[in-house]
């Protein structure tokens, strides 16, 4: 769960091939959460159509103090709310194909539909906590990414979570154990934890975070942070 068609991503990171892979390993919840930016989700649910995979809309956003959050929705209509604002805090800047990569958007069959110009590897002029706010009223749920990594990680960037910031878990990047994670950052102790494959590549597709829930919902989700009416997530 966690980051599908960055604009870093490699060309074989397309529709088809993104549902083909996760079928292979067995994952039936996906969260595509690209670089600040929301415009290939739709064609990623179309291409998941009837193999019983979810694809749960979402953005990986980078904030001011360049931390990297998920923010997770239940429909496009909400990360659309949102991709509306992001669009008016990026700075007005161009993609530099030969430093950054291409930034493609495509159909459900991979196929090209347009070049994103705007750079999106970038810093927003959004604030964590304003952030949080935008997503908790747009009804989504936001989850600091990779926490402990020292490039756009919460602890590292900021050296503590905020307590002023009700956040509901954290992920760990795949190169931690939760384990030796509580032990380096003790505070991780008072949050759920999840991990994610962070994929840029189809072999970094996992299901690294296993979920317990009635439906495939952000409110079950949140429920399952909260280990209610016995649903739980585990991290293998």
């Amino acid at each position: 769960m966690h980051s599908v068609l960055s604009p870093c991503a490699s060309v074989e990171m397309v529709p088809p091939l993104i549902i083909n892979e996760a079928l292979k390993k067995g994952v039936n919840l996906l969260a595509v959460t690209d670089h600040n930016a929301s415009a290939n989700i739709q064609a990623i649910q179309k291409a998941a159509q009837g193999t019983g995979i979810t694809i749960l809309p979402g953005m990986e956003l980078q904030t001011k103090e360049d931390i990297h959050s998920i923010c997770l929705f239940d429909t496009l209509d909400q990360v659309n709310h949102l991709q509306s604002i992001v669009d008016k805090q990026l700075p007005n800047m161009q993609n530099n194909i030969d430093f950054f990569g291409e930034q493609f958007v495509v159909d459900e069959t991979g196929d090209f539909i347009r070049r994103e110009e705007r750079l999106l590897i970038t810093s927003t002029n959004l604030s964590l906590n304003e952030t949080w706010q935008i997503v908790s009223d747009l009804q989504g749920i936001l989850i600091p990414a990779h926490v402990d990594r020292k490039a756009f990680g919460l602890l590292p960037v900021l050296g503590f979570v905020p307590k002023d910031i009700p956040l509901e878990a954290l992920e760990i990047s795949h190169q931690i154990t939760p384990e030796k994670a509580k032990m380096r950052y003790p505070e991780l102790n008072n949050y759920p934890l999840i991990a994610s494959g962070d994929a840029h590549q189809l072999e970094s597709i996992s299901g690294a975070t296993y979920f317990k829930m009635q439906t495939p919902s952000i409110a079950e989700i949140k429920l399952a942070f909260k280990e209610i009416d016995k649903r739980s997530l585990r991290i293998d």
